[in-house]
């Protein structure tokens, strides 16, 4: 059971149907923006196949979900995610810690809690800037498709 950061890198530009339907589906509309799924979601495979020269994904790390949450979370009012938010809306009192705990161990999906936050994270692009080419895959020395714990240090530059 692994948690999953999918970082959409590329625009609508000669994008096919079926990967503009596919990010819709993934709910990344449009450039950095990032969701958290699991990766025992039933299809995720075969979605990020088909979008794999769009985005890019890896396992996501407890520390930075937390750092995730805290800088770039919101709530359905366009609101910071607080700790008074979640002991009162999301009845966890732990607060944010409990929260991170929760969604990083599968207890709560990020994704289902639509109706209280926002499932997406609206980032930054990467201060610095990208290493390698938009356009090249991250085993080629590019920024696309799967790159394990990587994603960590890449969601850091874009918080």
């Amino acid at each position: 059971m692994v948690l999953l950061a999918i970082i959409r890198l590329r625009g609508r530009s000669g994008a096919r149907p079926e990967v503009r339907y596919t990010l819709r589906l993934l709910r990344l509309t449009r450039r950095f923006h990032a969701v958290i799924y699991p990766s025992s979601l039933p299809g995720i495979e075969g979605m990020l196949k088909v979008v794999k020269d769009w985005v890019t994904w890896g396992e996501i790390s407890k520390d930075v979900l937390k750092e995730l949450i805290v800088r770039r979370g919101r709530t359905i009012g366009n609101k910071p995610i607080t700790d008074e938010f979640v002991k009162t809306k999301l009845r966890i009192d732990e607060g944010i810690d409990g929260l991170v705990d929760l969604v990083y161990n599968e207890k709560i999906y990020w994704h289902r809690l639509d109706n209280l936050v926002k499932p997406l994270f609206r980032l930054h692009p990467p201060k610095g800037g990208f290493k390698g080419s938009i356009k090249k895959p991250y085993k080629a020395g590019g920024e696309l498709g799967y790159r394990g714990s990587a994603i960590n240090e890449l969601l850091l530059k874009m918080i």
